[in-house]
């Protein structure tokens, strides 16, 4: 079953204007590096931050007072996938389903530094409802008065492929007419040692090498609806498990050979390790590959909507960033490969008016 996009949005290190973000990557824009130091061990690292006044404009609600950054992103980008359809869905017949990998790790490791510190009658009642993986989505389910079916799928960074997948199962059951799927990440120094010690990381002293990861934040949501449209997700394939780096190439060939011919380039998950190897191998040569998160940064669970996104604009526009225009009426693919051991893949298709509405 094909799924129509009624509506698309992110926040990103470039924005959250879906059709600004696109023209400042096909510039060849990227976000600009800050550095982000651990107090606890003075390691320093590369990061790109949504801008502040990226938010600027969500609405004041109750539910975002005290909540992390993660919330406010995923609450930013739901909202305006919400505002892009043409008819709005209804409430009590819309389901939500959250990709999240790191989570609010913001105020967990606030939550946890005051239990080390001065033992656990110090935990705050405040934070702790913000360390689960499903505080996010809960928020988000609570802002948009959604009283049906909420979901929160955890996974590395290619969590999205999954979380669209159940996606496609909860429209296919029909008892909801419609699924806004959203993905969000907050930067946090604690999750940025972790990547650094498995050796993802980017030299902090050499910011200009494209070897090596520079971790990003942000959000992406996809309104998704089961009736033809202009836009449509063709194939979601959720891939194989990989348990070594060297299967990976593996892994996301088999992902490659379950989807449709007619594949005119792909939107891959490159981030300066070792996935942008696998994913070349897996597509060949001669396939125009473009990865968002090199302009963008790595963001994680996040990372699958930008893709998604990035792939329905190139469609619509008949062009990719870095690469010659992509044959007329093909359909792109979103490949995926997290840096735990997921992959995933999806295909995407544009029929012959335009996507959405004010795009041309």
């Amino acid at each position: 079953m094909s799924l129509r996009i009624a509506g698309m949005s992110w926040v990103t290190p470039l924005g959250s204007n879906v059709n600004d973000v696109w023209q400042r990557l096909v510039a060849g824009e990227a976000a600009s590096i800050e550095i982000l130091e651990n107090e606890q061990n003075g390691a320093r690292y590369l990061v790109r931050r949504v801008p502040a006044t990226t938010m600027a404009h969500l609405p004041p609600h109750a539910r975002l007072r005290r909540a992390s950054a993660i919330s406010r992103f995923a609450a930013a980008a739901g909202l305006a996938a919400l505002a892009e359809a043409k008819t709005p869905p209804s409430l009590d017949r819309i389901a939500l389903v959250f990709a999240i990998s790191n989570g609010g790790v913001i105020y967990t490791r606030r939550f946890f530094a005051e239990i080390v510190k001065s033992g656990a009658q110090s935990a705050s009642p405040l934070l702790f409802p913000e360390t689960v993986f499903n505080a996010a989505a809960s928020h988000l389910a609570a802002i948009l008065e959604i009283t049906g079916a909420s979901y929160t799928v955890v996974g590395d960074g290619a969590v999205g492929i999954l979380a669209l997948k159940l996606a496609d199962d909860l429209l296919a059951s029909e008892d909801v007419d419609a699924c806004l799927v959203v993905a969000a990440e907050e930067i946090d120094s604690l999750v940025c040692e972790a990547y650094r010690q498995w050796r993802f990381l980017r030299d902090p002293k050499k910011p200009e090498t494209p070897r090596g990861m520079i971790m990003s934040e942000g959000a992406g949501a996809v309104l998704l609806k089961r009736s033809e449209g202009e836009m449509e997700i063709d194939q979601i394939v959720p891939g194989a498990n990989f348990f070594r780096r060297s299967e990976a190439s593996a892994r996301l060939g088999g992902v490659v050979s379950r989807l449709k011919n007619e594949i005119g380039f792909c939107v891959g998950s490159g981030n300066g390790t070792f996935i942008d190897r696998a994913e070349r191998a897996a597509v060949g040569d001669e396939m125009p590959v473009y990865s968002p998160k090199i302009a963008l940064g790595e963001s994680v669970g996040a990372s699958v909507f930008w893709q998604l996104i990035t792939a329905a604009k190139a469609l619509e526009a008949g062009t990719l960033p870095g690469s010659s225009k992509p044959p007329i009426n093909s359909h792109a693919m979103v490949l995926a490969c997290g840096l735990n051991q997921q992959t995933g893949g999806l295909t995407l298709r544009r029929r012959d008016c335009p996507a959405f509405p004010g795009s041309r």
